[in-house]
């Protein structure tokens, strides 16, 4: 279903595509995001194959989608829009469960910019929305720990050291993959290293070819995959 475009009063609107095979689910979320200020709903899709169809003629900022969708998963639909040379290259905001593991680490692969929790709290599937929408991406903090230490445990698909880290990157820019490691936006980056966010941003453009990613979220496995930080234990 194609949702007609809101006025927007001269504002630049964040538009969404909602995709999720469950009825309350896709309604809920569509709700919520409609009853925000700057935030279109520009679709609502009920399967992987419409939701694909959908990202591919309205090009939305950001297409928020359920791992488990008939017809075509989510993860599938991450590949077609994530894709290095994918046009148009659509952000991903996928939801997962705790049971979906497997999924969660496909999706990591296909290139998606965040992850959040079905049952987050409104206000957090808002801002996960907007930091995606922004190219900040973003991971549900109680799903981090799991997720990057059982998807480095089982997927090291590049088993090389720091060492390797210093030899692609500047300093400057191991600098700022750390920082990035530890959740910080563009802006907490730039205040920290006092530097103008637009450096920052040069910055990151550089360096997510060196490493062969295409989101900061993949960055981050990277960096946790290649021991530039450490994977976070069990108990941490």
């Amino acid at each position: 279903m194609v949702v007609a475009p809101a006025a927007t009063g001269g504002i630049p609107m964040i538009r969404v595509l909602v995709a999720d095979d469950q009825p309350l689910v896709r309604a809920g979320l569509a709700a919520l995001l409609r009853a925000e200020p700057g935030i279109e709903v520009a679709g609502v899709a009920a399967d992987g194959a419409e939701a694909l169809a959908m990202a591919l003629d309205l090009v939305p900022d950001v297409a928020c989608l359920d791992i488990r969708m008939p017809g075509r998963s989510g993860i599938e639909v991450a590949r077609e829009l994530c894709a290095p040379d994918a046009d148009p290259q659509v952000p991903v905001l996928v939801l997962t469960t705790f049971d979906l593991d497997d999924y969660v680490f496909g999706a990591l692969e296909a290139g998606v910019s965040g992850f959040l929790l079905k049952d987050s709290e409104p206000d957090d599937i808002v801002h996960a929305v907007r930091q995606v929408a922004a190219g900040l991406g973003t991971i549900d903090q109680t799903l981090t720990r799991r997720v990057l230490r059982e998807f480095v445990q089982r997927r090291r698909l590049q088993p090389v050291t720091g060492r390797r880290a210093a030899e692609l990157l500047t300093p400057r820019e191991h600098e700022i993959l750390l920082l990035l490691a530890q959740g910080m936006s563009n802006d907490d980056i730039a205040r920290s290293l006092v530097v103008e966010v637009s450096t920052v941003k040069s910055h990151l453009a550089r360096m997510l070819p060196k490493l062969g990613v295409t989101s900061r979220l993949q960055a981050v496995v990277w960096a946790y995959q290649n021991h530039v930080v450490a994977v976070p234990g069990p108990g941490s």
